[in-house]
């Protein structure tokens, strides 16, 4: 509060109240106390104007006998005729201001219409539609229902990879046509887990008996095993580079190098249970894992490549806000920290996670369990695949979290989804013992072609030797 402010609450004289401008050495002009009138009031550095010297009934004539006076007054022809036109043309035509009388003349320069039609808004962009049935059925019999497992992959060569029971099927989108890669020994499966490297020609499988196969798909080959990296099963399975990143029933995460004979290279162990989730962010940096343990960890290269000892057990971030199973994972195609996360039967939410401060964004409530989750490579958008009670597949809207779409058609629970190479259509694949193609994400404006196999001369030099 002010020294103005302080002076009128605490009731000082009007010569205390002045006294700071006085040692500031800047005093004004100011009247004598005795010329001042006796009944003014001090109100400190303010001024409040007194009207009590004035004649009240002095003004009151001015402001109405005067003006009756200039009404009597004979107005002069000028002032006359201005009124009356003014009334006419435009306080009586109040509807003509500011109104064209005919359209304005088209511009001259030729450089003002591309002016003009550069800045015109643009048209609203349609909203795409979104079939609600599926294009296109096919039998799956003796999928294993198993929350999991991870048992479908879309390679990059426009090539679906299935696991039914013992049998390893191959699905080329191009031609329809469907094979089998291999149907391995009962003693072994059931098959657990597939992946597609990212050449798009090698496969790996993960069995039943913790051993990991790895394929030629081109030739249906088999060209080497790799054992011991597990005690139990291998539920999932994840590609960077030519790193293969194995999870299993016994909790542990092994990193594999496909192009050396001692190829466990890394070893991660953050879980309790059983691994039923990985993902390599698009960079390669960051891996997530989920488990059964209701456990996310996010792992980074860097951290375990300047700490090669302690770097084995060290998780980035150990996230626990999920109640049930982390199987679902999806890294953001258009932010690379942003990853979404699904939980099982008792948790039910979609979680979205920035991965470098490991702080939660937003946590959605779908109401029921969710299997997998896919982003739309040309939209924020999206995709997630549900469990008991409705079956059903779920297009969000990000980051707004808005359903756009619900397709329904399964009669179970979808427990796998994978995603075309051009990003437009979604595979799913149900306890129902169907796989059910989904134009969900659109049309591709232009087909992109399948990404050349650049990896597959390190393929075959690598596994022609080892076995």
């Amino acid at each position: 509060m002010d020294a103005g402010s302080r002076s009128i609450s605490s009731g000082k004289s009007c010569a205390a109240a002045q006294r700071p401008l006085q040692e500031a050495g800047s005093r004004p002009y100011m009247p004598s106390l005795s010329t001042r009138n006796p009944s003014a009031k001090c109100y400190g550095d303010r001024f409040i104007p007194d009207r009590s010297a004035m004649d009240m009934d002095v003004a009151h004539y001015l402001l109405t006998e005067g003006k009756k006076d200039k009404e009597n007054a004979a107005a002069s022809p000028s002032k006359e005729a201005y009124r009356r036109l003014l009334a006419e043309k435009l306080l009586n035509n109040r509807t003509r201001i500011l109104a064209f009388r005919n359209k304005p003349p088209e511009p001259e320069n030729v450089f003002a219409a591309d002016t003009v039609s550069s800045h015109q808004a643009k048209p609203a962009k349609q909203r795409r539609y979104i079939p609600q049935s599926a294009e296109r059925t096919l039998d799956a019999p003796d999928l294993v229902d198993d929350y999991y497992l991870n048992l479908m992959d879309w390679g990059s060569s426009n090539v679906l990879s299935i696991a039914l029971g013992d049998t390893m099927y191959l699905w080329d989108a191009s031609s329809g046509s469907t094979s089998e890669l291999v149907t391995v020994e009962e003693d072994n499966g059931p098959i657990t887990s597939v992946s597609w490297a990212p050449d798009g020609r090698h496969l790996a499988i993960g069995l039943n008996s913790s051993d990991i196969q790895l394929w030629d798909t081109s030739s249906s080959r088999l060209l080497r095993t790799l054992k011991g990296v597990h005690e139990s099963r291998v539920g999932s399975l994840a590609w960077n580079n030519n790193i293969l990143t194995t999870g299993g029933m016994d909790g542990r995460i092994v990193n594999n190098d496909v192009r050396i004979r001692d190829h466990a290279v890394q070893t991660y162990q953050g879980h309790s249970q059983e691994v039923c989730g990985l993902k390599w962010s698009g960079s390669g940096q960051q891996l997530a894992s989920g488990g059964n343990d209701n456990l996310l960890h996010i792992w980074d290269v860097s951290m375990a490549s300047s700490m090669p000892s302690a770097g084995r057990n060290q998780w980035l971030h150990r996230l626990e806000d999920h109640t049930a199973a982390v199987k679902a994972l999806a890294w953001c195609p258009f932010q690379s920290n942003l990853l979404a996360t699904g939980g099982g039967g008792s948790d039910r939410c979609i979680k979205f996670w920035n991965t470098h401060t490991g702080a939660c964004l937003n946590s959605v409530d779908t109401g029921s369990q969710v299997c997998s989750l896919l982003w739309n490579k040309n939209e924020r958008e999206l995709l997630s695949s549900h469990g008991f009670t409705q079956n059903q597949l779920t297009l969000w809207k990000y980051p707004s979290m808005v359903k756009m779409a619900e397709l329904t058609g399964h009669t179970s629970r979808v427990l796998f989804m994978a995603q075309s190479p051009d990003g437009c259509t979604v595979a799913s694949a149900s306890a129902d013992e169907t796989l059910r193609f989904w134009n969900v994400f659109g049309t591709p404006e232009v087909a992109k072609p399948a990404p050349k196999a650049s990896h597959t001369g390190m393929f075959n030099s690598s596994f022609a030797h080892i076995r």
